[in-house]
């Protein structure tokens, strides 16, 4: 079995061949330290030997300007990559314009860059830039019209119900024309939705507590609730605490949004005046199930009570 070739780095050949230059062992027995044959160490030392003064001597025009390229080089490397991430950063906070913003940024007349090019660094399709749409035709503007009365008067219609009204009406539409329009204008059938009387998790319903319960004296049973008032421009809200034995109201807050302060604020300004209840029930209303309301009333050692769900007879008294 033949023997592998070694090969040795430049590194290993300047370091030997400078100790043979110094002379200060012989040869072989640098060769021998560095277990290798003494004819390569003789070639090192004579190539260190010739080589030795090139380091010293100044660089010719040529190396000057292989140097010179090479750090140009490095400096139009450094600035590509700097113009990419630039560009990338643009292109990102570009992206939630419209196309609309995108085509008034296009210069027609710029002398350097065409319109495709300004297109292509705006990721806007040349398509979209030279498209100009067509006005409405008076055929739809005057259904468009029509389609909004009715609109007002029905809230509740789709596309299916304001079809055949229409057609009802005598109009020649079919639901694909009239749902077109009715995206076009914005319109969407008012109904409710679901999910809409999903609770909060972090929302407790306490069990309700009145059921077998009978409402003896003052101060025994109080109730609250809110009820909405019609107002010019749309509603008040009202939120009234009543004394279930006496059928007194209690105290009472205004308020035109719907949150739990003013909630909050009847119940604490009835307590003011009558004292604490030993019951407080209401509904299961976000209001009355947040902490604003019942750790307030918790903390005076207030029972907490809340109908049942769909049970609107429950706190009828209000």
């Amino acid at each position: 079995m033949s023997k592998k070739r070694r090969a040795f780095s430049a590194e290993f050949k300047a370091k030997v061949g400078l100790e043979a230059l110094k002379g200060i062992e012989p040869i072989h027995v640098i060769a021998q330290r560095h277990e290798v044959h003494p004819v390569p160490v003789s070639q090192w030392k004579k190539e260190v030997s010739e080589r030795l003064p090139e380091v010293f001597a100044k660089p010719s025009a040529q190396v000057r300007d292989k140097i010179e390229r090479n750090r140009k080089e490095k400096e139009l490397y450094a600035r590509i990559g700097q113009l990419q991430m630039e560009l990338e950063w643009l292109k990102k906070k570009l992206a939630h314009l419209g196309s609309k913003e995108h085509r008034s940024m296009i210069e027609t007349e710029h002398p350097k860059l065409s319109v495709a090019r300004q297109c292509e660094l705006l990721e806007l399709p040349r398509s979209t830039y030279y498209h100009h749409p067509k006005p409405p035709k008076e055929a739809d503007l005057a259904l468009m019209k029509q389609i909004d009365e009715i609109y007002l008067e029905s809230p509740f219609f789709g596309s299916r119900q304001m079809t055949r009204w229409l057609q009802r009406e005598g109009h020649v539409v079919n639901r694909k024309r009239v749902r077109r329009l009715m995206r076009l204008m914005g319109l969407t059938a008012i109904y409710p939705k679901p999910s809409l009387l999903k609770k909060a998790a972090s929302h407790q319903i306490y069990p309700y507590l009145l059921r077998t319960l009978k409402v003896e004296r003052s101060n025994q049973v109080w109730a609250t609730d809110i009820i909405s008032i019609p107002v010019c421009g749309g509603f008040v809200y009202l939120c009234a605490v009543i004394d279930r034995h006496s059928r007194i109201v209690l105290a009472w807050e205004l308020s035109n949004t719907l949150d739990a302060s003013f909630c909050v604020r009847a119940v604490q300004r009835a307590m003011a005046i009558y004292g604490k209840p030993e019951i407080c029930n209401t509904d299961q209303g976000s209001q009355f199930t947040s902490a604003e309301l019942t750790q307030s009333l918790l903390a005076f050692g207030v029972r907490l009570s809340m109908d049942g769900k769909g049970r609107c007879l429950d706190n009828v008294l209000v």
